[in-house]
């Protein structure tokens, strides 16, 4: 899978996606760590890339503009470091493959893991 990590989240998950064997860049990759959300989001769009972030904005930008792509992956987890998120990944990411790749938002929280199928109404 190729996924897009948001600023909210570490670089160094990026280094941990890779180790699992996916394609991953951190908005500080191409430059664009202090853009405005908006460009983030098109970014991992025009890229066809999983928006990775900790940053629930992300899920409003969906919503209103009921988008289908990209697929966005929120860790809404107490713990936000990458020895907390890395693990959580690893273990769920095969199974969610198929809702990520026809446009989902997944959203990791302490006790559940969400799934919603876009485009959100």
């Amino acid at each position: 899978m190729q996924f897009f990590i948001d600023n909210s989240l570490s670089p160094r998950l990026r280094d941990e996606l890779r180790s699992m064997g996916h394609d991953a860049l951190h908005v500080r990759d191409v430059m664009i760590q202090s853009a405005p959300d908006d460009d983030v989001f098109a970014f991992a769009a025009q890229e066809s890339r999983i928006l990775l972030a900790a940053d629930t904005d992300f899920g409003t930008l969906l919503a209103k503009r009921g988008a289908s792509k990209p697929s966005v992956i929120l860790i809404r987890t107490s713990r936000k470091s990458t020895e907390a998120v890395a693990p959580l990944l690893r273990a769920n990411l095969s199974a969610l493959e198929a809702d990520l790749s026809v446009g989902s938002v997944v959203v990791f929280e302490d006790a559940r893991l969400r799934i919603r199928r876009l485009p959100i109404n």
